[in-house]
């Protein structure tokens, strides 16, 4: 992987690794459908110069065609999970949400497995499965046992639609180009949003970390990652491209510890451990620079796209 691979390969780590704390602080000031709205709304507006750049026409034939997947796309992707993920880290910390959606990969496997896909795991695999998923157990059980219950079972839905989405965007659209996937799917997720967010519009004009938590989620964590997203696609091909999942979970935990002084605790340790452990046995991923030479990269679509937090 070349210099511009290994950039932008960082910048998503980063990226979508401190949307997890950008969370923690708006959700403190504005209430959970404002931020969702800012999120979604303001990252569809960045990226809108970026779709008419590529041709509206091509755009709107795309949704168009496909415009009912797209929305359950958004829905399952976007409209739910972005909710119940603020929701949540009201009471879990930045760090902990990280963690457990984390564990995506793995549940994706299994819902795919469950919905009729047959491929063959092999021991390996189901081991990375079970070793993951005790990751989360270990990460989740204290919070269980503190009255945190809600929180958590929020979090398993946010994974659960994660997972679930990109099987839509696989069988069901794999023919819109990225940007107009991220774009259009953004773009519905706001005006969903936007009715409840003008009721709950806050009367006074939040902090000042806290208008920089919300600018940083929708610009940097959304809009920007979608871009960059797609440049290492382009660049350095799917494979090599998806190993930036593994990271990100690192930055989140690093990002809350530091800026947010959370906890960094030898559960949280060993629940790192174990969910990337079991995600890298159950995905079988290899390491960049390791197996076969991908060769031209195909046509980047919305197929491959994974969740930001």
């Amino acid at each position: 992987m070349g210099r511009r691979g290994w950039v932008l390969f960082v910048v998503m780590s980063l990226v979508w690794g401190i949307s997890y704390l950008f969370i923690k602080v708006a959700v403190q000031g504005v209430p959970v459908s404002v931020l969702v709205f800012a999120r979604t709304a303001g990252a569809a507006l960045v990226l809108l110069p970026f779709v008419a750049r590529a041709g509206w026409a091509n755009a709107a034939r795309a949704v168009r065609a496909h415009w009912p997947w797209l929305i359950a796309f958004a829905a399952l992707e976007m409209i739910g999970p972005w909710w119940l993920l603020a929701v949540a880290e009201q009471r879990l910390t930045s760090s902990m949400a990280g963690l457990i959606v984390a564990a995506v990969p793995i549940v994706g496997i299994a819902v795919a497995w469950l919905l009729g896909d047959r491929e063959r795991l092999g021991p390996l695999r189901w081991t990375g499965l079970l070793v993951g998923l005790l990751g989360v157990g270990v990460l989740a059980a204290p919070a269980l046992h503190g009255g945190d219950g809600w929180s958590i079972g929020a979090m398993a839905l946010v994974v659960l639609g994660y997972a679930t989405a990109p099987m839509i965007t696989v069988r069901r659209l794999g023919e819109v180009p990225g940007l107009v996937l991220a774009t259009a799917s953004l773009a519905f997720a706001g005006l969903v949003y936007a009715p409840a967010a003008a009721l709950a519009w806050p009367r006074e004009w939040p902090s000042v970390p806290v208008l920089g938590a919300l600018a940083g989620l929708a610009v940097v964590s959304t809009a920007l990652a979608f871009v960059a997203f797609f440049a290492l696609l382009r660049e350095v091909g799917t494979a090599r491209a998806m190993v930036f999942t593994y990271v990100n979970p690192a930055v989140a935990v690093a990002a809350g510890v530091l800026v947010l002084g959370e906890p960094l605790t030898s559960s949280i340790l060993g629940a790192f451990a174990l969910i990337m452990g079991g995600s890298l046995l159950a995905t079988g991923v290899r390491p960049p620079g390791r197996g076969r030479r991908p060769g031209r990269p195909a046509r980047v679509t919305g197929s491959v796209a994974p969740a930001p937090g």
